[in-house]
């Protein structure tokens, strides 16, 4: 059984590389078939050539993750936490309140990451 202090380390390793614009860290902890649903109920975007292309168009240097709260582990091998994804937008600052649900394979790397917020989950500061 993967250990929940290997889930909440890997989700905290996701935001200290996507806040280093460490593209290649953020797909180190990504299975070969993982599926991405960002929002949760969008397309799904499927295996790591994909959610390679997802992650360029967001990890540029301007998009930054912050927790509200402690990582949230489970007894299956997923995990959960609230961030504000802040960006810049023509000038504007965009903040997105998300929660984040992730599971993890027996290897302990992502096979599935869901993002959830809706449009009245952003503000423009």
């Amino acid at each position: 059984m993967l250990a929940e202090q290997h889930i909440k380390t890997a989700m905290q390793n996701y935001i200290d590389c996507f806040n280093r614009d460490d593209l290649e860290g953020i797909l180190s902890l990504y299975a070969e078939d993982a599926v991405v649903e960002d929002p949760a109920g969008s397309e799904p975007v499927r295996g790591k050539a994909a959610i390679a292309e997802f992650y360029r168009k967001v990890v540029n240097g301007s998009t930054r993750i912050r927790r509200e709260e402690p990582i949230r582990g489970s007894h299956e091998h997923s995990g959960a936490m609230a961030v504000h994804i802040e960006t810049t937008v023509e000038g504007a600052t965009i903040v997105i309140h998300v929660i984040e649900l992730m599971t993890f394979n027996e290897e302990g790397l992502i096979t599935g990451m869901k993002a959830y917020w809706g449009q009245s989950d952003i503000e423009t500061k």
